[in-house]
């Protein structure tokens, strides 16, 4: 393992050099209460000295008492809302003297720079290349921001109560899928970070920079530092026969207790990094002079999303969050090769009754190895 050290002063050479080659800087910023991901200026935009408590239904935002960067876990949000927005014109129409003129040439993508991306979201952002990349039918706005992005992955240093990323294999240590890797260091007199790269592009980033090489003491302390994490993660989500258990359980009564506490408010669905489903709006201004195609966010928990003629094949909460679920752990391993799930918790925190995944799929497996064992 190579790292260099970086010092919390040299961060801002970082964002320096990132915005001289065009980037527009994305990363965690405290906005509404909760931190996001939005566009930074300087560094000190980031959430510097704040850390999140999380639980079911529950998120809060507390100060830290030291002046750590990156030291919380995960707000709502992941770098999906811009790979592959909540909103995008596919396109538009206007009137002209001979009819309508529709523009060939779309707007470039923009150039981003991700700052702050935890294992969790790395794994995502593949699972969604499986998505909108590896077919015949290639997304061409997901395709260009992806190629265009550039990504500084950050080592997670504490885990939340609703993590379960290491029974999934992703993470809290970042493996793959990343240009440079922080693992930030706090101790009674020093406070900096490891920096590892991770591709071609990030080799060359690290050269223009000219960073020192990190000494094998903190090369170690990095490594420790993502062990201790490792181990404050309680939650489990086995996932041995997991597709064969939820087939298996189509019929369960227990989707009916579910159902008596979810609200179909879709919120899994908005905060999950993997979740790929959209709408199509055609929308018409009030004067007649332009007319526009907008492709949205959806969610399999609205009664209109599996509304065909005669109405919607899933009409109840039982149905939308089997649907969900048994897509999410077993019928995704079917299209795409890969369970739908990276372990990150946002489902649970931001449920506004606090269900969880891992919860439910356990009293399948228990009732699943009673009745084996009968």
């Amino acid at each position: 393992m190579q790292g260099y050290r970086l010092e919390p002063s040299g961060l801002e050479q970082v964002f320096e050099k990132l915005k001289s080659q065009s980037y527009e800087i994305i990363g965690p910023k405290l906005k509404d209460d909760a931190i996001v991901y939005d566009r930074l200026t300087r560094v000190k935009d980031l959430p510097i000295g704040l850390t999140d408590e999380q639980g079911p239904g529950y998120y809060r935002l507390k100060k830290r008492n030291d002046d750590a960067y990156f030291g919380y876990v995960l707000g709502p949000q992941s770098v999906k809302h811009y790979l592959h927005p909540p909103v995008f014109s596919l396109w538009q129409a206007k009137r002209t003297e001979d009819g309508f003129a529709i523009p060939k040439e779309r707007e470039s993508a923009p150039r981003y720079a991700f700052i702050g991306v935890r294992a969790c979201e790395l794994n995502a952002i593949l699972i969604q290349d499986k998505v909108f990349l590896d077919s015949d039918y290639q997304d061409p706005v997901y395709l260009e921001r992806r190629k265009n992005a550039f990504i500084l992955a950050v080592n997670c240093t504490q885990a939340a109560p609703t993590c379960f990323c290491s029974s999934l294999g992703t993470g809290p240590k970042v493996e793959a899928g990343f240009d440079l890797l922080l693992t930030e260091l706090i101790n009674e007199t020093e406070h900096y970070f490891v920096l590892e790269t991770g591709s071609e592009k990030g080799q060359v980033f690290v050269k223009d920079v000219n960073l020192p090489a990190a000494s094998e003491a903190e090369l170690e302390a990095a490594q420790n530092r993502v062990k201790a994490t490792e181990e404050q993660i309680s939650k489990k989500l086995p996932t041995e026969g997991i597709k064969d258990l939820l087939y298996a359980s189509y019929e369960h009564p227990h989707w009916d207790e579910i159902a008596e506490r979810c609200l179909s408010c879709g919120n899994c669905t908005m905060v999950c990094p993997t979740c790929f489903c959209t709408t199509v709006d055609d929308v018409t201004s009030l004067t007649g002079d332009t007319a526009e195609r907008v492709r949205r966010w959806d969610s399999c928990f609205t009664s209109d999303f599996s509304y065909i003629h005669g109405g919607s094949v899933r009409p109840s909460s039982k149905s939308r969050y089997r649907q969900w679920m048994t897509h999410k752990l077993a019928s995704w391993q079917d299209q795409f090769g890969s369970l739908g799930c990276v372990g990150c918790g946002r489902c649970i925190s931001w449920c506004p009754v606090g269900i969880d995944i891992t919860a439910e799929l356990e009293v399948f497996r228990q009732e699943r190895g009673q009745s084996e064992s009968n």
